[in-house]
């Protein structure tokens, strides 16, 4: 079962689904926790990562929440959802950043998810209208 098989299923979808926003809201679903997963693994390393734990934990909400209102299909609201979608990639950027810092692999793997998933951000904000 996928997101975009849901949201093609929602009654004002019909023929304009949008795939591009269906992919941004999957990767943002899961950049979210992946994101919390890193933070958390963060928390249990040796050093201090204290900001590498605040940029992962607030990136995974900024995702979460991105990804809530990219599904969303009822009504519009296109410039709140534009927003959130430049939000949403540039807060993965700057989680990219910080987690490249460091060597651990759970923080490669969180850097790389959030590279992907403010890519897709990026390429969703024109096909929202």
């Amino acid at each position: 079962m996928s997101i975009h098989k849901m949201i093609a299923l929602h009654p004002d979808v019909g023929e304009d689904f949008n795939e591009t926003l269906a992919t941004a809201a999957r990767h943002a679903m899961f950049c979210a926790e992946m994101c919390t997963s890193c933070g958390d693994a963060c928390v249990a390393e040796a050093m201090d990562m204290a900001q590498c734990i605040r940029s992962c934990l607030d990136c995974a909400d900024v995702c979460a929440a991105t990804g809530r209102l990219a599904i969303r299909r009822t009504g519009q609201n296109i410039e709140t959802l534009r927003l959130m979608l430049e939000s949403c990639a540039r807060v993965c950027e700057l989680c990219a950043e910080e987690c490249a810092r460091h060597e651990h692999e759970h923080c490669r793997l969180c850097a790389e998810m959030c590279r992907e998933c403010a890519a897709d951000c990026r390429r969703a904000i024109p096909t929202v209208q």
